[in-house]
């Protein structure tokens, strides 16, 4: 028999990839999008989710306005620090399981290896802090039972994001400028996705894993990929000039990690989760995008 597991944040790309996967069929998937159920709001909480009574709570409910969150600091800790809270204290009570979803951007970027679970955290930006805020509300209040995914450079079908903008930037200019000295991992929600479900399929609980796809890039090396790959898909019908730029070049609100590859060693040990390299998680994702 399968569980009853609750998304928060349904309406998101990684909400829609959840509620869409084939994975989670044996699950009865119970969406919340912000419209009913708003995660800074305790009382709001008690009553969804006590009603619906989940056996597992994914938590993709964020504020991911990365350089809007650097002068709406107050909005950004509302989602990312107190929600999380929320929903921890709810699942404390309640004796149900949490996976909360978290980022690279509590790292500050200055190794030049990939991130362990245990490495320090330093984050950079507003939106980093927040969230590090709500990873350390779930190891305070569910020790041992509140489970954290980080990931990074998370992109899909759906909503916005850098391969949609990319994609409509291509068509609309004659050339591109993109940095190439920030370096991480592109990862499509399909392989987040298959992660989650590898985690709630072992029942582990507690913890830190880190996950993306495979391989490593900038993101002058993701935007020239996305343009050969819809090229190939008839996506767009002409290539244009893609120019790789330092940082300073294209200052942000926001003050990026220059490395964030993540390590996932653990996730891959423990939990098995199916690996694709990033180039063949974009031709998959630019299908989908094709055929939509």
């Amino acid at each position: 028999m399968g569980l009853r597991i609750a998304i928060t944040g349904a309406n998101g790309q990684l909400g829609q990839t959840l509620m869409r996967s084939a994975l989670f069929e044996e699950h009865l998937l119970l969406p919340f999008g912000r419209d009913t159920l708003d995660i800074a709001d305790r009382a709001n909480i008690e009553a969804v989710l006590s009603s619906a009574a989940p056996d597992v709570v994914i938590n993709a409910a964020a504020y991911t306005a990365v350089d809007a969150a650097e002068s709406d600091e107050d909005a950004a800790f509302l989602l990312n620090d107190k929600g999380v809270e929320n929903l921890a204290m709810w699942a404390a009570a309640s004796g149900a399981e949490l996976v909360h979803v978290s980022t690279d951007f509590v790292f500050d970027g200055r190794s030049h290896l990939p991130y362990r679970v245990e490495d320090p955290v330093a984050p950079l930006s507003v939106y980093g802090k927040s969230k590090l805020a709500g990873e350390q509300a779930i190891a305070n209040i569910l020790p041992g039972r509140g489970t954290i995914v980080r990931t990074a450079w998370l992109y899909s079908p759906y909503r916005q994001n850098f391969v949609r903008t990319m994609l409509r930037l291509m068509r609309e200019r004659d050339g591109l400028g993109v940095v190439d000295d920030q370096i991480g991992t592109p990862t499509s929600t399909d392989g987040l996705v298959s992660c989650l479900h590898a985690l709630i399929s072992t029942g582990r609980q507690g913890g830190i894993y880190h996950w993306t796809d495979a391989g490593v890039a900038s993101w002058y090396d993701f935007a020239v990929a996305i343009q050969e790959e819809a090229l190939a898909l008839s996506l767009l019908d002409r290539a244009i000039p893609i120019r790789p730029i330092p940082t300073t070049q294209y200052p942000t609100p926001a003050v990026r990690p220059a490395y964030s590859v993540l390590d996932k060693s653990r996730a891959l040990q423990e939990l098995q989760c199916p690996q694709v390299h990033w180039r063949e998680a974009l031709r998959d994702v630019l299908k989908h995008i094709s055929e939509t």
